[in-house]
């Protein structure tokens, strides 16, 4: 069954088609009346951007969003989960000065931000989804429990999904400290004789799994937990994984943590995404690359299997801005940045789950 994405481009040349006004347009496009109740609190879901990225959401368009939850009678809250690696959002009291520092005070964005997990990343609900490699998944308590939800995406790219969307969002962006472990688990490889002892990966592990001592780096396997952060920063790929059997687990457990999310109140959600300033990376770098494309506009869906799609192929449509590709159009751009990674298994998985539909409309608004 084909699900309906509203779709709005950049281009405009007058106050009343501005973005802002277009992101007015598509929330009352997916009716917000219908799905947000008088006087309920409303989570407004979306990644604030670790501390010095700056392609994150801006917050001029979440006030929109907030503002047309405050019209259809919500009480929003903005709201995102503690990470699993050092960094500017590791417990809620970084996490929300990171968010005061990029844009995101209650005096621009119109309403409190809450961060789900608690301080420490442990406030979590379990909720049963029966699927491949869980029967269980532990969501963020305040995401879990809101009565309504709202999740706005910054589409990019990402190491090891491919590409972030509505569902990743969802997925790592809505667990608890315990979920995130969960879906990462992936088996890191450390080859000593590739080690140069720099300490780089040292500085990043949350977990101590990797130390110094004597000018080399020791790997202790089973303090791991597969966050990655040491193969992002490795120059010398000491530490890597197999990626042909690793990868694929890995974003259909990401799936499953999404679907856990969405669970029994699927007429309760909606999802904005913001295909603009498309990154390489996700928002989780301390830092934003030149953009793989264009930008594409801001699209919104009821179904966010069907909303990661629409972003994918209109993102796979465009011309290329990287420098080896600058102007080739019809080629999957995430996987030219990313050539190890499957991220379309979100997509045709979240459809094999149930988590919503590949087929779409696209209707421009």
């Amino acid at each position: 069954m084909s699900s309906t994405v509203f779709y709005a481009d950049t281009r405009t040349r007058s106050h009343s088609d501005s973005k802002i006004a277009k992101i007015a347009r598509l929330c009352n496009a997916l009716g917000l009346k219908k799905i947000i109740k008088k006087n309920e609190p409303t989570a407004v879901k979306l990644h604030f951007g670790e501390y010095g990225n700056d392609t994150h959401i801006n917050p001029a368009f979440v006030a929109q969003v907030v503002d047309k939850i405050v019209d259809s009678g919500g009480k929003p809250f903005l709201t995102d989960t503690t990470t699993l690696y050092s960094g500017s959002r590791k417990n809620a009291v970084d996490h929300l000065q990171t968010a005061y520092a990029h844009g995101f005070a209650p005096s621009v964005v119109h309403a409190p931000v809450i961060i789900a997990d608690g301080i420490y990343g442990e406030n979590d609900m379990p909720v049963r989804v029966n699927a491949k490699h869980f029967k269980e998944v532990f969501i963020a308590t305040e995401i879990r429990r809101a009565p309504a939800l709202v999740v706005l995406s910054h589409f990019k790219g990402h190491e090891m999904a491919g590409f972030g969307g509505a569902i990743k969002n969802l997925a790592m962006g809505g667990a608890a400290v315990r979920g995130k472990r969960a879906q990462h688990a992936t088996k890191v490889l450390f080859t000593e004789k590739n080690c140069t002892g720099c300490g780089r990966c040292v500085s990043v592990c949350p977990q101590k799994a990797l130390r110094s001592a004597e000018g080399k780096t020791h790997f202790d396997a089973a303090r791991c937990i597969g966050c990655f952060e040491c193969i992002t920063v490795c120059p010398v790929k000491a530490v890597d994984t197999d990626w042909n059997t690793e990868m694929r687990p890995f974003i259909e457990r990401m799936t499953e943590y999404a679907l856990g999310v969405v669970k029994g109140r699927t007429k309760r959600v909606c999802f904005i995404n913001f295909a603009l300033s498309v990154t390489p990376d996700c928002d989780c770098a301390g830092w934003s690359d030149a953009l793989l494309v264009p930008d594409i506009g801001i699209l919104a869906s009821r179904d966010p299997v069907a909303l990661d799609q629409a972003c994918f192929d209109l993102v796979h449509k465009a011309p290329s801005l990287e420098p080896s590709l600058a102007g080739k159009t019809d080629f999957d751009k995430f996987k030219a940045r990313w050539p190890k990674t499957f991220g379309p298994v979100q997509l045709s998985y979240g459809e094999e789950i149930g988590l919503g539909s590949r087929a779409y409309t696209l209707q421009k608004i």
